[in-house]
């Protein structure tokens, strides 16, 4: 019987004219069985397409002798079901479960909880359930009976069937839990971060973990079996990479020497390209010391991609037939709609909108004659139904707290006529079931600030199911952004150094930098940006101008430039934020809720206490001074 298959591709080093050997290794019961084909002439393409055919041969040939005999949910366990498997078909079974009690009544029933399901096991009197704790472990021999047809339960996968208990065994005692395993009764998230190992228990966590692993799964078939991507592991020690978010530094036991974690895979995964890897994915372990948000850690997962040869359009494609493959196809059908940067900032005040509910605003700079030409200048009303009535004191605080941090004046819908006049509403051509609350100052400070307006209105709507939605997941391309972006410095990347500016905007590199567009792209679901890459740089001299125009210095990155000039090939790429994407996938309400072991809100352990002092002995090894 075939059990297993390897395949090893192996050249062997002999006289020039000799084409290599490809090695196959099949291993057949206990006996290894050699072949090998001597390839002529053909290319390293043809020679894997050929192994591959055979492989395919010899994989179909296991996966159906593997469905006759293989148990999957239980192989290399002493258990023959899991507590989610028993139906109907299986009365009269001996079976053996295993797991966790969660849940026992009269002495006589209990249920008995895996991560697979529940099932109810009947207690006989040669067993006493009076001493067992709940979620202690046990193993359970038994034999499956049918309940009575009037104490079904639908509710359950197993409700047409139990197990009534031959024998019982404790394999773990249980000491007090800080809390007890309902659905009604959960603690506050800080106690179950605390104690992670115990949340993991509810099967909404073991459900959002399988279907992590499962996406995850979906993400490398399609890339390596359907698209011939090579996955990479690369390294997470590295140098300070300048320019971006800021890192968390690793000391050495040399005496003022550092690494960095990485934030990204970026450089490694361009110098992959320069190697002639051509089209490379990792899912990368990713790391930036900055403030914790709902959407946000400090170390997070993401499927880092590249290609060579390509170009934004390439790359565009492939993430939606990406998506299209692991989600539900429906909701993630190609092409996705694309936004430019300006249109996303003019209309909904934000670079990552959410599009599932309409709400834009729209400018109204025309109502203001004396600065219509003033291109720093910008005024935006935003309409939305009267059905909401006025806002209260809370809210209308709220709105003033954004106008005095973004430095413009907001003018509410009670003190809109009295602004602009009667006729208000009908100019912005709105009917006279409209309010609008108004926006005016700088031009991007009166979208930025309208923006979270739009989302305060949003939520409001929806509280009172006064909120038009539309599709439940909505894609969207955010692309056209900025190269650069004032900072505190002068000039500061939008996303990256390695960005390549827009081919029709690389004249105003000079006289004007803030008007040059970048090859960059974001995706966005829902409101949040769940991927971004870029074309890059590949051309040195480019990569060195841009580099000055920063102000940072090129010996930093002498190691990436030197890789660009030993023939770089044109590249492009992206990377996906796998924790948002699941979070999205799962409908939680923070990527914490999707991460097995996550950080609180404020970038802390709550299961260890980390970080952590270190002792003065490590202090001293590691040339650190308190």
């Amino acid at each position: 019987m075939w059990q297993r298959t390897f395949m090893t591709i192996q050249k062997a080093y002999r006289p020039i004219h000799r084409a290599p050997i490809i090695y196959i290794a099949l291993l057949h019961t206990n006996t290894y069985h050699w072949k090998y084909y001597e390839i002529v002439n053909q290319d390293i393409t043809s020679k894997l397409s050929l192994i591959a055919s055979r492989k395919i041969h010899y994989r179909k040939k296991i996966t159906e002798e593997k469905k006759e005999t293989k148990d999957v949910y239980n192989s290399f366990t002493y258990r023959t079901h899991t507590c989610g498997e028993l139906r109907p078909d299986h009365v009269g079974k001996n079976v053996v479960l295993c797991g966790w009690v969660q849940y026992q009544r009269l002495s006589k029933f209990l249920l008995l909880r895996d991560a697979y399901g529940i099932t109810q096991c009947v207690v006989t009197e040669n067993n006493n359930l009076s001493d067992i704790p709940l979620e202690t472990v046990v193993k359970i021999k038994g034999i499956v009976v049918s309940r009575p047809k009037d104490m079904f339960n639908p509710k359950m996968p197993t409700g047409q069937i139990e197990v009534v208990i031959e024998d019982l065994q404790i394999l773990n005692t249980v000491h007090k839990l800080p809390f007890n395993l309902r659905d009604y009764q959960k603690p506050k998230e800080q106690l179950r971060l605390q104690h992670r190992y115990i949340d993991l228990r509810f099967p909404e966590m073991q459900n959002i973990l399988r279907t992590r692993s499962h996406m995850l799964h979906c993400m490398r078939r399609f890339l390596i079996e359907d698209y011939g991507f090579v996955e990479v592991e690369t390294p997470t020690l590295f140098c300070r990479t300048p320019g971006g978010a800021r890192e968390f530094v690793v000391p050495t036991h040399y005496s003022g020497l550092f690494y960095s974690l990485v934030q990204s895979p970026q450089q490694f995964k361009q110098m992959l390209m320069v190697g002639g890897v051509d089209r490379y994915f990792q899912v990368a372990r990713c790391y930036r010391d900055e403030t914790t948000r709902p959407d946000r850690q400090p170390e997070f997962t993401q499927l880092d991609i590249e290609l060579s040869f390509t170009n934004l359009d390439g790359v565009l494609d492939l993430i939606e037939q990406l998506l299209y493959h692991t989600f539900i196809e429906d909701l993630l059908k190609p092409p996705f709609r694309r936004m430019t940067y300006k249109y996303a900032l003019e209309h909904y005040g934000t670079d990552k909108p959410n599009i599932t509910y309409d709400l834009q605003f729209q400018s109204i700079k025309h109502l203001f004659s004396n600065k219509s030409t003033d291109v720093n200048f910008g005024a935006y009303a935003l309409p939305y139904t009267s059905l909401l009535g006025k806002l209260t004191s809370k809210y209308k605080e709220s709105i003033r707290e954004m106008a005095k941090r973004y430095g413009v004046e907001v003018v509410l819908n009670e003190n809109a006529n009295k602004e602009f006049g009667n006729d208000f509403i009908s100019k912005l051509n709105l009917d006279q079931e409209s309010s609008v609350i108004v926006s005016i100052g700088n031009n991007e400070n009166a979208c930025l600030c309208l923006g979270e307006i739009r989302e305060m209105i949003a939520s409001l709507l929806k509280i009172k199911n006064l909120l038009k939605t539309q599709n439940e997941i909505q894609p969207l391309w955010i692309v056209d952004f900025p190269l650069f972006v004032n900072g505190e410095n002068g000039l500061e990347s939008c996303h990256h150094p390695f960005t390549a500016p827009h081919p029709e905007d690389i004249e105003l590199l000079d006289s004007e930098p803030y008007k040059v567009r970048s090859l960059a792209y974001d995706i966005v679901i829902n409101g949040w940006e769940v991927g971004g890459g870029s074309v890059r740089v590949h051309d040195v001299n480019l990569q060195k101008k841009i580099l000055e125009m920063l102000h940072v210095k090129p010996d930093t990155l002498s190691h990436f430039l030197n890789a660009l000039k030993s023939g770089c090939p044109p590249h492009a790429g992206i990377a996906l934020g796998i924790d948002r994407l699941i979070t999205i996938a799962c409908k939680t309400e923070s990527i914490r809720d999707v991460i097995a072991f996550p950080k609180s809100h404020e970038g802390k352990d709550p299961l260890s206490g980390a970080p952590n002092a270190i002792s003065e002995e490590d202090k001293k090894y590691y040339h650190l001074h308190s």
